[in-house]
């Protein structure tokens, strides 16, 4: 039940403005602590959180305006040059901002967020009297509660009055067996009260800075908003009432033709017609298509704080460069980019960036530059994240790959550069001596390559020892429309995507060979196995295959035979949400109307692998068997 009733819009509103809000007050104080005499960032970040503190009186989070007026009266000492920015004063800012980011996760429950933690109260009281020293012990922050965790200290370990079972009722939440505590006077109110108690009791007797978050990370709802300029409204408007004229015309064509007017004339005009129609309704589609796109900068923006506390709590001087963040994207992609972009940033501030002892020993600067690009190429984004560190050692990512039985001896040794920079991607990898709270499980890399797949991209990684490494990840413009290449099995037809697809080869007897007891061709002094689309679907193979797509992905290259091929479309895809056979990202159909297969080709892959492949025998049994 929610403590905002009536105001839920209002509600709504306020956490995507002042989420913003916070996104570019954290930015601006990253850009404070390197320059902290610049007045006109202070201003700045002053009106964000003046800002802020309105929208939350408005919705009378007492707590919450409580926290943003002490931060507020900070701000205000320092713009008015009667305090000045230190290390320790930036870490109490810093700590501030992310409690109240923690009371927008109460908000977005419908909860009015409890008092911020004492002891950070406590802080921002001696910064504002001047008195915070170097070396003021603080509390950690401590995580964020979950509804599971929030019952422990409220739920009755035995059957109530009410006759409900509260052990079992809290093991099917939990999972754990259910504690001893009882609390009478919850008992026989609304879970959401009961729920809500807890979070309050949990917080205000837990130390550290901040509250809980509202939702687990994995249970948080998507943002189902978007924002659209006013004028590409305009231009979806003003095509649909130029389609609704040409389809009057069209109306009016065609009733003169069943009145039997065909001549010349009629005809042309009809003609006329159809190609202005063609023409509107691809502008539409282009119009619309922009409507989802938006600018990478609000999916950016957040990062500069993630890199600045890590680098802070590993001792490094880190700075993160921002570039290209008016380039457009695919709304729909944004979140799904969040995570790994998280962990490419972590990783290069973690694992890329030397301590500033040993930079100084190879002669580089003491601050490291991290680098986040977005930028535009054809009908796809390129995603960089570059650091100046210590590089790659792709014979070391190759022995510990080994140590870990991920490979074998024999796979490493024909590894070459690129192959060995890829095992970062495998599940269970890492360099890292142990485990830390910030890497060591090889979890990270997984998800970032998992995450981009699910996007139809690619990422590639370039690195220098002692110079830098460089992840780059490709990203069509959009997810409603894929560009694919049609190909044919038999008279079948498949789509399968043109971002994995490099060229198109012939299938010649006298060039497959048979390595490892797989099918094999040579391209350009490159051993690729050959797959069939027929053995990765499954069916008969009736002919031999005369032509072989060159498929390229992060983990491998290989070859696809195919009957015959029909050209390339831009698919709109259409997706199998009840019934998924497995194989299939989708349906699109094509221009004269055929419902085609788009086939996910890692998940066919990974089949055949299983299966052992094709083999020189199974790919040519026809063909030798005409010839005999």
């Amino acid at each position: 039940m929610s403590e905002f009733g009536g105001m839920e819009d209002l509600l709504q509103d306020f956490l995507i403005e002042a989420g913003d809000l916070l996104s570019g007050v954290d930015n601006k104080l990253v850009d404070l602590e390197r320059a902290p005499g610049d007045t006109g960032l202070l201003n700045e970040i002053f009106r964000g959180f003046h800002t802020i503190k309105g929208g939350a009186g408005f919705l009378n989070a007492t707590e919450l305006v409580t926290l943003c007026h002490l931060t507020e009266n900070l701000f205000d000492k320092l713009r008015n040059v009667e305090l000045r920015v230190t290390p320790e004063m930036m870490d109490v800012i810093m700590a501030a901002t992310g409690s109240v980011r923690d009371m927008f996760g109460y908000l977005e429950r419908g909860v009015q967020p409890p008092a911020a933690d004492r002891g950070l109260i406590e802080d921002l009281k001696l910064a504002i009297a001047g008195q915070l020293v170097a070396g003021t012990p603080k509390a950690a922050p401590v995580a964020a509660p979950t509804k599971e965790t929030a019952l422990v200290p409220v739920v009755r370990a035995a059957v109530g009055a009410d006759g409900l079972d509260w052990d079992a009722l809290y093991a099917a939440v939990t999972g754990a067996a259910a504690p001893a505590v009882v609390e009478d006077s919850l008992l026989g109110k609304d879970p959401e009260e009961i729920i809500t108690a807890a979070i309050g009791r949990r917080a205000s007797d837990k130390p550290g800075y901040g509250g809980p978050v509202g939702r687990r990370e994995g249970e948080r709802q998507r943002d189902n908003s978007i924002r659209v300029d006013t004028a590409r409204l305009d231009q979806v408007l003003n095509l649909s009432g130029e389609i609704g004229l040409t389809k009057n015309r069209l109306n009016a064509l065609r009733s003169d033709i069943l009145a039997g007017r065909a001549d010349s004339e009629t005809l042309h005009a009809l003609d006329v017609a159809v190609s202005q129609l063609d023409l509107l309704v691809s502008d539409l589609q282009n119009a619309v298509m922009k409507t989802r796109m938006q600018p990478i900068g609000r999916l950016f923006q957040k990062y500069p704080r993630i890199a600045r506390d890590l680098a802070r709590g590993l001792g490094k001087d880190v700075e993160l460069q921002l570039l290209g963040e008016e380039t457009e994207i695919d709304k729909t992609m944004i979140e799904d980019l969040s995570d790994p972009i998280i962990h490419l940033i972590r990783n290069a501030v973690d694992h890329g960036v030397e301590p500033i002892g040993d930079r100084l020993s190879a002669g580089k600067p003491e601050k490291s530059i991290v680098r986040l690009e977005a930028r535009q190429e054809g009908d796809h984004i390129v995603i960089i994240v570059a650091d100046d560190g210590r590089g790659m050692n792709a014979e070391r990512l190759r022995a510990k790959a080994v140590e870990k039985g991920l490979i074998s001896d024999e796979e490493a040794n024909v590894m070459d550069e690129r192959q060995s920079y890829n095992l970062v991607f495998l599940p269970g990898f890492s360099t890292a001596a142990q485990v830390s709270d910030v890497s060591g499980r090889g979890v990270g890399m997984d998800v970032v390559k998992t995450n981009i797949l699910k996007l139809n991209g690619t990422i590639d990684i370039r690195s220098a020892q002692g110079k830098g490494t460089t992840f780059t990840i490709s990203l069509p413009l959009t997810l409603a429309i894929l560009p694919v290449l049609v190909v044919r099995l038999a008279d079948q037809p498949f789509a399968v995507p043109l971002s994995m697809v490099r060229e198109i080869l012939p299938i010649e007897a006298q060039h497959v060979q048979e390595v490892g007891g797989r099918a094999t061709m040579v391209v350009r002094g490159e051993v690729l196995p050959i797959y069939t689309l027929s053995g990765l679907l499954g069916w008969p193979q009736d002919y031999t295959p005369e032509y072989g797509v060159l498929m390229q992905t992060a983990e491998r290259n290989y070859v696809l035979a195919i009957d015959t091929f029909a050209g390339r479309e831009d698919a709109v895809i259409k997706s199998l949400d009840a019934f998924r056979p497995k194989g299939v990202a989708g349906v699109t159909t094509l221009a004269n109307g055929q419902i085609v297969l788009i086939l996910d080709m890692k998940e066919l892959l990974a089949t055949s692998l299983e299966q052992g492949g094709t083999t020189r025998e199974e790919l040519l049994r026809k063909r030798l068997a005409v010839a005999a």
